[in-house]
């Protein structure tokens, strides 16, 4: 199991209308407005893993409909969004005014192979990911996480991407809660 070091992160504030596209306001929503978005992370990763952990081994290939993903293909979604949005950010951190592309969700999930992998193996590289999050977020200046920049046909700032990786984890808890578990 891979932990990450307690201390005490930065403050960045939630990013304002506008630095993001609509439709994120499901994830962004989600988390208070006290600027503590890299504890969030930090505190979330342990949540989820906890509550994967928890997850009778049956469930984690259940899908609730036809075409649905398992909970395992969720966790490489949220591992596969993590890296793409942590990208985005750094391009537009580093002032890269380089439009960036979409993703298809779908087809990452039909070829993540998530549902042949060990659960610990899919919350240990999630770990990962979330430390190399988290160690970005807090490396950059406040000018760089203002700075903004388009992807997928949406203006985006970095710090609401920062917004974004938490809410959209969280989201994606809380479906499982109430179509998986329920």
């Amino acid at each position: 199991m891979i932990e990450i070091e307690l201390k005490s992160f930065r403050v960045i504030e939630k990013p304002r209308e506008g630095e993001f596209p609509a439709y994120a306001h499901i994830y962004i929503d989600l988390l208070p407005d006290d600027g503590l978005i890299l504890k969030h992370l930090a505190d979330n990763l342990e949540t989820t893993r906890k509550f994967v952990e928890s997850t009778p081994k049956d469930r984690l290939l259940y899908r609730y409909a036809e075409g649905k993903w398992t909970i395992k293909e969720i966790l490489g979604h949220v591992v596969d969004d993590e890296r793409i949005y942590a990208y985005r950010a750094l391009r537009f951190a580093r002032n890269d005014s380089t439009e960036l592309p979409g993703f298809d969700q779908d087809r990452y999930a039909r070829y993540s192979a998530a549902n042949e992998r060990d659960s610990r193996d899919l919350l240990d590289e999630f770990s990962l990911v979330r430390q190399s999050t988290i160690a970005f977020f807090e490396s950059l200046d406040a000018a760089a996480l203002l700075r903004s920049g388009v992807a997928d046909g949406q203006r985006v700032s970095v710090r609401a991407m920062a917004y974004h990786i938490a809410g959209h984890e969280l989201r994606h808890r809380n479906v499982i809660r109430e179509r998986y578990l329920g």
